[in-house]
C-alpha cells in the first residue's frame, strides 16, 4: 500500500482513538462508582491536605496504590478501586523515588510529620525530598491530616493507636527522665530485658554501628546522643538522651535487647518509627552496642548467657563490665564504707 497523506491522517487518528480507548475510556467503564470496605470520606483538613498533595507534584516521587508484587513497608493489604471513591482527582502516581503512601497513615504521629515537612533530613538524613517549610504550619498541618487519612479505616485504627500511646510516652516524659526511661523499660517484654547483645563490639561492628546511627538515627538524637537533634524541636516527647541511662543500669541489667527491640519496633506514641522493615538484624545490634559504648558507656555484648559464637566472629573480651556506669561514686562510697 502507497503511504499518503489521506491513510496517514486516517492511521494517526485511528491510532490515537485506540490509545485513547484502552488508556481513558474503557478504565472509566469499568470503574465502580461505590467505595470498598475500609474507605472513609475526607473532612475539610484532609481535604485541603489532598490539594496541597496534587498541587505540589506530590505524585512525581510517591505512588497511592499497593499491587499484588508490592509487599513492601505498609503493604498489607492490595488496592482496590474503590478506596479512591470521590476522589477528585485520584491521581495515584507510577514513581517510587520515595516510599507508596497509600498506607501511611498511622505510621507517624502527628509531630514527626511537623519535622519530617520542615525539613526530611530531620527524620531521615538520607532523604532526597526537598524541604517544605515554606508552605506555612498551617499547610504542614493539611498535608499531615491527608497522610493520616491515607489507609482509610484501617489508618483511623493506627492513628488511634498512636494518640493512645502519645498520652502515655508524654506523661512518662514529664515525670523526670528517671521515671521515662523506668516507663520506656517496662514496655519492653521481659524475654528482650533479659536478653545481652549476640554481637562483640569490636572495632568494625562498632564502625557499623556509626554508620547506621548517622544516615537513620543522628537528625533526632543528636551527634552525642543527647536527645538534641535538628528533629527535637518539633517532637512531643523529644528524643530520648541516650546519656541519662547512665545513671539507671542496676547491676547484671541487660540493655542489649532492650535496644533492639526499641529499634525494631519502635516505640508508638512517640517520633521513633520501628526499623524492622528497613534495618537486618546484624545491623540492629551493631547500632545498639554503637549507642550502648559511645553514649552510655557500657554494652552487655557477648557476655552469658550466650549460644556458640557465629563461625567468622573474633575472639573478643567485653571491656566495658570492668567499671560499668552504675558504679557511680556514691555506689563506690557505699562499698568502701559499709
Amino acid at each position: 500500500m502507497k503511504m499518503t497523506p489521506k491513510i496517514f491522517i486516517i492511521g494517526s487518528i485511528l491510532v490515537w482513538a485506540a490509545s485513547i480507548s484502552l488508556m481513558v475510556i474503557f478504565p472509566w467503564i469499568s470503574m465502580e462508582d461505590k467505595p470498598s470496605d475500609i474507605w472513609t470520606p475526607m473532612n475539610k483538613q484532609e481535604k485541603a491536605g489532598h490539594e496541597l498533595y496534587v498541587n505540589n507534584g506530590c505524585s512525581y516521587c510517591h505512588s497511592l496504590f499497593v499491587r499484588t508484587i508490592d509487599w513492601g513497608k505498609g503493604a498489607e493489604r492490595i488496592a482496590q478501586m474503590g478506596d479512591y471513591y470521590q476522589m477528585q482527582p485520584a491521581i495515584l502516581g507510577t514513581e517510587r523515588t520515595g516510599p507508596d503512601l497509600s498506607q501511611e497513615g498511622g505510621e507517624h504521629p502527628d509531630d514527626w510529620h511537623m519535622a519530617h515537612f520542615t525539613n526530611p533530613r530531620y527524620t531521615n538524613p538520607l532523604s532526597l525530598m526537598p524541604s517544605w517549610k515554606f508552605l506555612g504550619e498551617e499547610k504542614i498541618k493539611q498535608l499531615t491530616a491527608y497522610m493520616q487519612h491515607l489507609g482509610w479505616s484501617m489508618a483511623d485504627e493506627r492513628v488511634a493507636r498512636q494518640e493512645k500511646w502519645k498520652k502515655k510516652a508524654v506523661e512518662a516524659y514529664e515525670a523526670g527522665p528517671d521515671s521515662n526511661i523506668a516507663w520506656l523499660h517496662d514496655q519492653v517484654p521481659q524475654e528482650w530485658r533479659n536478653m545481652p547483645n549476640p554481637y562483640p563490639a569490636t572495632e568494625a561492628a562498632l564502625a557499623r554501628g556509626k554508620n547506621i546511627y548517622e544516615n537513620f538515627c543522628l537528625n533526632c538524637h543528636g551527634p552525642v546522643g543527647d536527645g538534641e537533634g535538628k528533629a527535637a524541636p518539633y517532637l512531643d516527647p523529644p528524643p530520648l538522651n541516650f546519656t541519662t541511662l547512665k545513671r539507671n543500669l542496676a547491676q547484671d541489667q541487660y540493655i542489649g535487647g532492650i535496644f533492639y527491640y526499641q529499634i525494631m519496633n519502635g516505640i508508638t506514641g512517640t517520633a521513633m518509627p520501628y526499623f524492622k522493615r528497613q534495618l537486618e538484624s546484624e545491623k540492629i545490634w551493631d547500632v545498639s552496642n554503637f549507642v550502648a559504648v559511645w553514649f552510655v558507656g557500657y554494652t552487655d555484648a557477648n557476655i552469658e548467657p550466650k549460644g556458640i559464637d557465629a563461625s567468622y566472629e573474633p575472639e573478643w573480651e567485653n571491656p566495658y563490665l570492668e567499671d560499668p556506669p552504675y558504679m557511680n561514686d556514691t555506689t563506690k562510697k557505699k562499698e568502701d564504707n559499709p
